[in-house]
């Protein structure tokens, strides 16, 4: 097949970056393990896209997505506990350590966390770039991960 057979058929060029970080959480109501207090070195991917590409052929420059979404979850999330706002341990652990909390209006599920990046996060940290955040993968460890994709209008 030559290459401008595909011309006419729908496309999507994205950035992709990924960050690393290390942070507690514990899934409230959940049937096994994951309802105590415990942590991941989680790996964050995140997936742009912008309706034109740069002048330079790109959708936007890796560093941007490091500097407005990486180091957002670096400082925001990087060796915190990540807790629900309705977790029933909240206000003894804002008694021991406040600094220490990262508090969510979600219970933290890998899930509910690339949504939230998606939705809440990158349109505020992206905001006058014309780049979206499209799709967002939380890693939990290697073999378990969530994803989070907006769909093609």
């Amino acid at each position: 097949m030559k290459m401008n057979e595909n011309k006419n058929r729908p496309s999507l060029l994205t950035a992709e970056r990924y960050h690393d970080i290390s942070m507690g959480h514990r899934v409230v109501g959940h049937e096994s393990k994951c309802r105590h207090l415990h942590g991941h070195n989680y790996r964050i991917h995140f997936v742009c896209t912008a309706p034109e590409l740069d002048a330079l052929g790109r959708v936007i420059d890796f560093g941007v997505i490091k500097e407005r979404l990486c180091l957002w979850v670096e400082e925001a999330w990087d060796h915190k506990m990540m807790l629900w706002q309705e977790d029933p341990l909240l206000p003894q652990l804002k008694e021991i350590a406040p600094e220490d909390l990262v508090i969510v209006p979600f219970n933290p599920t890998a899930e509910a966390m690339a949504r939230y990046l998606v939705e809440e996060v990158a349109p505020h940290n992206l905001e006058g770039t014309g780049v979206t955040l499209v799709a967002c993968t939380v890693e939990e460890t290697a073999k378990c991960r969530a994803s989070y994709r907006l769909l093609p209008c």
